[in-house]
Parts: C-alpha cells; sequence; structure tokens
C-alpha cells in the first residue's frame, strides 16, 4: 500500500473511532461553561460561569427544543435526514458536479457527518474549519457508522447541543437564552429560521443573515415573517449576549464553583436568600439620599454553624457589586463591646451591677491625650455596666479596656475568630474598645454566634454535611455569655439610646447590638436568637461615609426584618424563641442601688460576686481616687527608651504617668526600690538595662505591671 493509501485507512479509522462512541457517552462527556450552585433543597440559586473559551449551558433534551428549530434545521442543512444513512449520495453527485464547473454552491454535508466534524472538534480543536478530500472521505465514511448505531432522534439531539451558533455561544440552550432570552422548547418560526442559518456562517452579518433566513422562511410557507424581520435581527443578533440564569447568591458561587458543569448543593435556604436580597434593596432605596448604596448579609444556624444566607453586595445598588462585603475588612464601631465586658465579667473585676463612670476621661498615650466621646456627645455620669452595654455607651468601656488592657482583648479577639485583628493591642489602643480595629462580617457574625452557644466558639460550613475545619473551643465561661445575652436582650438597658421601644425590641427573644464607625462609613447590626445569628452590615464598598444614618436607622431595620422572617412560624422555621436556660452556678437577685441612681431590678452575678445594695457613692470615690480604674499609661509595655549624651541628663528624664489619677497612698515601685508616691508626677533618671515598674493601689496591692529598657551611655542614677 502506498503512503496515500496508509494516510486514508489512517483516517478512516481515526474517525470511525470517533463514530465508535455511544450517544451515552457523548452526553456523559459533554460540560456546560457554567456551574450551578443550589439551596439545601436542591433549588438553583445562582448560574456561575467557569469555562471562558466557550458559553455552554445545560444539555438540552429532543423533547424540550421547539419543533419549529428541528424543522427549520432540516430544511435548511440536510432535508434528506430520515431517508439517508449518514451520506446522501444524491447531494454529493451533485455537489461534484457543481464542483466540476466551479460554482459556489454548498457541499453535501449531512447532519450527521457536520456531527462527526462536532466530535472530532471536540478531540482535537486545532482540526476545526474547512476540510479536505481526504477528511471528508473519513467523515463520510464514519457518518455511516454513527447512522448505523445511533437512532436518528440522537443524531439531532447531540447536535444541536454541540454546534456553535454565533460569537462564543455553543448548543441550542445557550443560543436561544443568549440571542432570544428564553428555553429553546419557547423558540417560534422566526426566530428558529435566524437560528438554523447561523450554523452555516455563525459570524455572518445581521443584512446576510436576514437574507438567508427570509429565504428560509418562504421555504417553510412562513414568508409573512419576513416583513419586519430586519429590525427583529438587528435587535437579536447584536452583541453582547447574555445568558441570564439565577443570580441570588454570585458572591459564595464565586467562592465555591470552581468545575464546569458542577452542581454544588449550599447549605443556603433558598427562600431566606431571596427574601434577604429584597429586603437589602428595600432598605437601601430609602437611604439612597443619604449616600447607603451597599450591604450585606449573613445568617448562620447556632446549632450546626451553616451559612443559610450569604448576601455579599446589595447588587445594582452597588458601585462595587463584585467586591463581597461579607468577606471586606471594615470597622467594628461599638459591636465588640460585649466582648470587653465579657472579659471584665470572667475575670469577676466587675459584674452587670457594678457602676461605670461615664463622664469625661483624657487619657495619655505615646500619641498624646485619648479623648473618648459619646455617640451623642453627652455623658450620663455613673451607671452599670448593664445599661452601658444595653446603650452602647463608650466612655465606660474605654474605662473597662483600662482594667482588661488592649492586649488581652486583641488576644481574645483573636480566639474569637477575628482573622484581621494580627497586631498586638497596643497597636489599636483604647480606641479598640470602640471598635476601631477592622474586621469582616464573617467573624464577626459567628463570634456573636459563640455567644449564643455558651461561650463555645465553632466554625462554618457552607456545605451540607461538611464540618468546619478549625476545631472547636471554648472562648468564654457559660455564666459570663449569659449575662452578656441578658443584657444584650434587655430593652430598658438601651433606653438611653434607644429609648424603650426600637426596632430592636422584636416579639420574640433575641439579644442584638448596634454599632456605627468614625463618619458613619460602617454600620452594623449584630444579634441572635436561640436558633439563628443575623449579621448586616450597611455602608459604601468605596468606604464613602454615609449621611446621618446610624446602625438603628440603618442596619437594624434590616436585621428585625430578617429576624422576624426566620421566626414566622412556618414549615422549616422555627415559630418561636424563648429566653434560653440559666446556666449552673449562676446567682439571680433582686438588687438596688443607694442612691437610687437606676430602677431597682433582677440582675444576673457570677457566683460569689452578687450583690443586693450596690453603693453607687463608692464608685464615684473610686474614680476619684483612682480606684482599680488606674493603670500605668508611661511608660508603656516593650517601650524602648533610647539616651542621647548630647542631651543634658535633666532633660532626659523618663515621667511615670497613670491614666486617672490616683490617691496619697498610692505607689510606684521600680525594680525592686523602696515606693515613691504615684500622687503625683515622677521623673526618673533613666538607666540603661531592662526594668520593670509597678503600681500599688492604696492596700499595697499591685493593679498592674510594665516592663521597659533603656538603652545609651549611663547617666546619673536616681529613683522617683
Amino acid at each position: 500500500m502506498n503512503k496515500l493509501g496508509w494516510l486514508l485507512a489512517g483516517w478512516l479509522w481515526s474517525t470511525a473511532a470517533l463514530a465508535q462512541l455511544s450517544f451515552a457517552e457523548v452526553q456523559a462527556q459533554y460540560r456546560p461553561s457554567e456551574a450551578w450552585l443550589l439551596a439545601r433543597d436542591g433549588t438553583v440559586l445562582q448560574q456561575q460561569r467557569v469555562d471562558a473559551r466557550v458559553r455552554r449551558l445545560a444539555w438540552t433534551r429532543l423533547e424540550d427544543i421547539s419543533p419549529a428549530l428541528l424543522r427549520a434545521l432540516i430544511y435548511s442543512e440536510d432535508k434528506q435526514f430520515y431517508q439517508h444513512a449518514g451520506v446522501d449520495w444524491g447531494a454529493v453527485l451533485a455537489a461534484s458536479w457543481r464542483n466540476v464547473w466551479n460554482n459556489r454552491t454548498r457541499g453535501a454535508s449531512t447532519l450527521s457527518m457536520q456531527l462527526v466534524g462536532l466530535l472530532d472538534e471536540l478531540d482535537a480543536p486545532q482540526r476545526a474549519g474547512r476540510r479536505n478530500v481526504l477528511e471528508k472521505v473519513g467523515q463520510g465514511s464514519a457518518a455511516l457508522w454513527l447512522d448505523a448505531r445511533w437512532q436518528k432522534d440522537e443524531i439531532l439531539e447531540a447536535y444541536l447541543n454541540l454546534v456553535s451558533f454565533r460569537g462564543e455561544l455553543q448548543g441550542v440552550a445557550a443560543m436561544s437564552q443568549g440571542l432570544f432570552g428564553k428555553s429553546p422548547a419557547a423558540l417560534d418560526v422566526r426566530e428558529a429560521a435566524l437560528a438554523a442559518v447561523l450554523i452555516r456562517a455563525p459570524n455572518v452579518s445581521i443584512p446576510l443573515a436576514v437574507e438567508r433566513a427570509c429565504g428560509l422562511l418562504k421555504q417553510l410557507k412562513a414568508g409573512e415573517q419576513c416583513d419586519d424581520l430586519a429590525g427583529f435581527a438587528a435587535l437579536k443578533l447584536a452583541p453582547p449576549y447574555r445568558l441570564e440564569g439565577e443570580n441570588a447568591a454570585p458572591h459564595l458561587a464565586r467562592k465555591l464553583l470552581v468545575q464546569p458543569g458542577q452542581q454544588l448543593r449550599s447549605t443556603l435556604d433558598a427562600g431566606l436568600q431571596h427574601f434577604a436580597n429584597q429586603q437589602l434593596r428595600a432598605t437601601l432605596l430609602p437611604l439612597e439620599r443619604r449616600n447607603a448604596q451597599d450591604g450585606a448579609v449573613l445568617v448562620l444556624d447556632n446549632a450546626t454553624g451553616e451559612v443559610l444566607a450569604w448576601v455579599g453586595s446589595s447588587g445594582q445598588l452597588s458601585q462595587s457589586p463584585d467586591v463581597d462585603m461579607v468577606l471586606a475588612h471594615r470597622q467594628a464601631g461599638s459591636t465588640l463591646k460585649p466582648f470587653l465586658y465579657g472579659i471584665a465579667l470572667e475575670q469577676r473585676a466587675l459584674t452587670a451591677a457594678s457602676i461605670l463612670d461615664d463622664s469625661p476621661v483624657h487619657i495619655p498615650t505615646q500619641n498624646g491625650l485619648y479623648v473618648p466621646q459619646n455617640y451623642d456627645k453627652h455623658f450620663v455620669g455613673p451607671v452599670s455596666l448593664r445599661m452601658a452595654l444595653g446603650s452602647s455607651l463608650n466612655v465606660p468601656a474605654v474605662r473597662t479596656l483600662l482594667r482588661v488592657t488592649p492586649d488581652a482583648f486583641q488576644l481574645r479577639l483573636a480566639r474569637l475568630g477575628f482573622m484581621t485583628l494580627t497586631e498586638p493591642g497596643d497597636y489599636y489602643g483604647y480606641s479598640l474598645a470602640l471598635g476601631a480595629a477592622e474586621v469582616r462580617l464573617l467573624d464577626l457574625t459567628n463570634a456573636y454566634r459563640a455567644l449564643a452557644n455558651q461561650g463555645e466558639w465553632r466554625d462554618l460550613t457552607w456545605l451540607p454535611d461538611t464540618p468546619g475545619k478549625a476545631p472547636d473551643r471554648p472562648v468564654y465561661p457559660a455564666q459570663v455569655t449569659a449575662i452578656l445575652a441578658d443584657i444584650l436582650a434587655d430593652r430598658s438597658a438601651r433606653h438611653h439610646t434607644y429609648g424603650f421601644d426600637s426596632v430592636l425590641s422584636t416579639r420574640y427573644w433575641s439579644a442584638v447590638k448596634t454599632g456605627t464607625s468614625k463618619d458613619m462609613r460602617d454600620n452594623w447590626c449584630i444579634g441572635f436568637s436561640r436558633r439563628y445569628t443575623v449579621g448586616v452590615w450597611v455602608g459604601n464598598a468605596s468606604g464613602e461615609p454615609m449621611h446621618d444614618v446610624s446602625g438603628i436607622s440603618g442596619a437594624a431595620p434590616l436585621w428585625a426584618s430578617l429576624m422576624d422572617y426566620l421566626h414566622r412560624g412556618r414549615t422549616g422555621l422555627l415559630g418561636r424563641s424563648e429566653p434560653p436556660p440559666l446556666p449552673a452556678r449562676l446567682e439571680v437577685r433582686q438588687i438596688r442601688f443607694e442612691p437610687p441612681i437606676e430602677p431597682p431590678r433582677r440582675e444576673l452575678f457570677m457566683s460569689g460576686t452578687a450583690q443586693e445594695v450596690i453603693q453607687a457613692r463608692s464608685a464615684r470615690d473610686d474614680n476619684a481616687q483612682g480606684g482599680s480604674l488606674a493603670r500605668i499609661a508611661y511608660p508603656t509595655p516593650g517601650m524602648i527608651v533610647a539616651l542621647d549624651p548630647e542631651i543634658p541628663p535633666a532633660q532626659q528624664r523618663v515621667v511615670f504617668r497613670t491614666t486617672v489619677a490616683v490617691g496619697e497612698r498610692w505607689r510606684w515601685v521600680l525594680d525592686g526600690q523602696p515606693p515613691q508616691s504615684a500622687a503625683y508626677l515622677a521623673a526618673w533618671f533613666p538607666l540603661p538595662g531592662q526594668h520593670q515598674l509597678r503600681l500599688l493601689d492604696e492596700r499595697g496591692r499591685m493593679v498592674d505591671s510594665v516592663q521597659f529598657e533603656v538603652r545609651g551611655a549611663a547617666m546619673r542614677s536616681g529613683a522617683p
């Protein structure tokens, strides 16, 4: 056999091998360019393009394709389709005769032969395009083989799912959706004619497509459809071609969908996800004039950690709809306060009835004085921890951070899963109490879920039956979270800031906290019931400030509507939310204040800390004397003092300072030397080396200690 013979035999064998694929195998190997995110019940939530090379939708069955398209296809491409066995020999002879006379006419490829070519292109895309005589012979041989083994309907179905129509649109589903915005079953005769003529030349000019489609319509006895065909085609055939699908969870879909054709079931609740999207837009529309354009929602199942709703932006209302604000870094505002007070309760340094001082305070820092203000610029005066947290007062929170220290607070927040708080506490300073640090809605909402789960932090999951990757860990004792939840659920505790009846007051038991960052750039409302935790953020993805939008007017109404939806009592959702049972070793007392700065009430206490009469006067006295609020303000922990030999020693003294004024009997102790009074500024001649400074109260108890270092040449020694 000569070389040409071997080439012919090899080509016949390869094309025949393609034809040996069964219809089921071709269907199984088909991959859409899209992937789909499903809700927990299998409902499609999001259609996401994954393959950028082509645009294909799901495989379409022949019975789901318009009869008008099938008829137009056969008239246009292969009139003898149901009569021949894969090759139309009459058409082959006619085409050969025309080619002899150099007439520029169509070839004789049947639908079976074209399908062989499509299968060949799938196997080797570089072979796409016009074919030589040898390839045509091989294609005809494979078509005969294919027709002998496949049913005619299978050939039609596979062909319509693999053929290209226009641009990057491949397959009947992508064509009908991209060009006409409907399913293949709904195509009418005019649309079918346009689609059929595109197969021959997918990127043909619109006027030529209209001319060919009109000729086909006349063959189909539907010539009257030519009247307005030009305008219709100009509208439908011009790019861009949009494949509109479900678009309810784009941000989570981009996070999870990676494989073409993937259909991934998530933990999202379809009804809740759609409701959250709708309510977010409904909340933001009235706020548009206040420059609030964006928002995000996260809903968690407390017991399982499953994400029930994930809305990353407001979509068309946002200037950055692709930015996932569930994962964005934004300032936390007052939403971190419960976690701060939780440390003080756990340390038994404070109780829910402890009196804190809400009055102006000036705190020395390395960068100057820090002067915190309340949201309304007013001060309440002596106030209990319950009222301070419930009404989100700023100064008491900062005073509490003086007790706890920024380092201890940062470490606890890190344990609560805040991935963004990676710096030591001193980096954030005392403003950490007011949420100056950046957090993610994902982390913040799950941290509140830990409060709902008796102080147990557990990882989240968005895939069914897939546990979180991080191990569970206890963060607070159950008694502490019970007290915090009781405060956050107490509408009377909110009255200083929100009044007695606000949108935060639900008809069922729920605990909630709002927050607003500096310049109203971020607006939060996070809260939980017995079963669900809901987190809401409102603001602008660009970081622009809003105009007079606080947590109670921005995020809170959306939070309340979501909570109402979850507790509406319909199938599959919890209808009621009762207060959680109190844990063991938690004491309940009826308390009163002397003088009566707050009404008598029931109060919760850690075991061993209960009181029935709260002396408000002692708190003022403690504040006047510094009390346990006093800490070492300067030097700061880990500070390095560098001595300069060119500067006179008298001008290089280190001045010891406390955060608040202290009494005559308070003392400094430096490196174990004799105590010196801390009531006045103490200037110390620095000595090179490591040093420890301690602050003792009037009873000789150490209330604070710092380590610092002096570097440089030795100077005159001395004690403060």
